[in-house]
């Protein structure tokens, strides 16, 4: 246990907002990730009374310092927490911890015969995941002369039936995530009601119990034919997949008239209660995103920049840098050079300011990458992009105002 003075907690440090906090030891270690609705009446409750479970007191006895993370809503906080968890797994959270627990997707798989199935995200950072991946693969263990010959024809044979198996398959399409449980559950029953797509991992010679209460085709013993499953998988992809949470109400409500207009009345009653089960759903968020991309939000202020890092679409860390003094806008131009001239560059930088886009390019542009493209750099007015600067900012006038 840390022998440092006990934490001074203030509650006027501290906003009534939605985020979370960090709590840190004196070597700076992390402890414990936690999230709230109102920031300084949660973390208010670790330093006032008593303590009865014992964990609680300890944690509070090690905290040297908490950094707060603010976010839009409630549901943001929720999927923050989730992933900072899950990335940094401190020792005093308990749950979320495992990469199969918190808040799926649901996913409809990009194979020949589509499958319906809820996915979990590895919230590893991509390195730490692709490593593992390589370790557990055995691709990297030393191996004795005479049998690096057979492995590399088994790799080869491997790197073969993969490539078959992708030009077989598209690409998966995910629908999320969900923080409630019970509503993605819902959801994928009332999917299976009506679209009848199997579940199965792998698709059995014979029809299961699903098929014989209604909610599966029976693809797999004949019962419907891949042409006429092709298109359930298609009107389901559209009504899933076709944009936002009020469009997909829409179309709900469109299918329920039309199951009204051809008196199935069970139906349209079964997709009545569907609709009002998503309409109760959480505020837009835009911490976890479906995306390939790893991104850089910079907010520049007059005295330093807000950094946010954006993993394929998770929102991971947020770092404070302070600018030199100077002209603020060639500030900004050095500050990018500096930092991505040594850091990995992301395939993305987000920036409220920017004097000369060309010419930060050209100077990131490492030798022999020739005429390709370059760093993209994009400077948003309004959408996605524009509400994770807005974020950004949100953060930076918290911390600079609190300094």
């Amino acid at each position: 246990m840390d022998a440092a003075a006990p934490f001074a907690f203030k509650a006027g440090d501290y906003p009534e907002k939605p985020g979370c906090y960090l709590m840190r030891d004196a070597s700076g270690l992390l402890l414990y990730v936690g999230k709230s609705k109102k920031l300084r009446s949660r973390l208010r409750s670790y330093f006032t009374g008593r303590h009865d479970r014992k964990r609680i007191s300890e944690l509070v006895a090690r905290i040297a310092s908490i950094e707060v993370i603010l976010v839009n809503n409630e549901t943001e906080s929720l999927l923050l927490e989730n992933n900072l968890i899950k990335i940094h797994k401190p020792p005093y959270n308990r749950a979320l911890k495992k990469d199969n627990s918190g808040y799926a997707y649901l996913e409809l798989t990009g194979e020949r015969i589509p499958r319906l199935t809820v996915h979990y995200r590895d919230r590893r950072a991509p390195e730490a995941g692709q490593a593992e991946a390589a370790a557990a693969d055995g691709s990297d263990a030393e191996q004795p002369q005479g049998g690096r010959k057979a492995a590399g024809k088994r790799e080869a044979s491997r790197a073969a039936a993969k490539g078959v198996a992708k030009a077989a398959a598209c690409e998966p399409k995910r629908f999320g995530p969900f923080q409630n449980a019970r509503f993605r559950t819902e959801l994928l029953e009332f999917l299976a009601d009506h679209y009848k797509l199997r579940s199965c991992a792998v698709l059995p010679k014979r029809a299961c119990l699903l098929y014989h209460i209604g909610r599966c085709s029976g693809i797999c013993e004949g019962h419907i034919t891949e042409e006429a499953y092709a298109e359930d998988a298609k009107r389901l992809s559209e009504l899933l997949f076709g944009g936002t949470k009020d469009a997909l109400i829409a179309r709900m409500y469109s299918q329920m008239t039309l199951y009204a207009e051809q008196l199935k009345f069970e139906k349209a009653q079964n997709m009545l209660e569907h609709i009002r089960i998503l309409e109760k759903t959480p505020e837009r968020q835009i911490v976890d995103r479906e995306t390939n991309l790893n991104q850089e939000v910079l907010y520049f202020g007059s005295e330093g920049v807000m950094i946010a890092k954006v993993q394929q679409g998770m929102l991971r860390d947020f770092q404070l840098h302070e600018l030199e003094r100077g002209f603020a806008e060639t500030a900004c131009d050095r500050f990018l050079i500096q930092r991505y001239r040594t850091e990995t560059k992301p395939d993305e930088l987000i920036v409220n300011r920017i004097a000369d886009p060309s010419a930060v390019r050209r100077a990131l542009r490492r030798p022999g990458e020739g005429q390709a493209p370059g760093l993209r750099i994009t400077q948003p007015k309004r959408g996605l992009k524009h509400e994770l600067l807005q974020l950004c900012r949100q953060n930076y006038e918290y911390r600079k105002g609190s300094e």
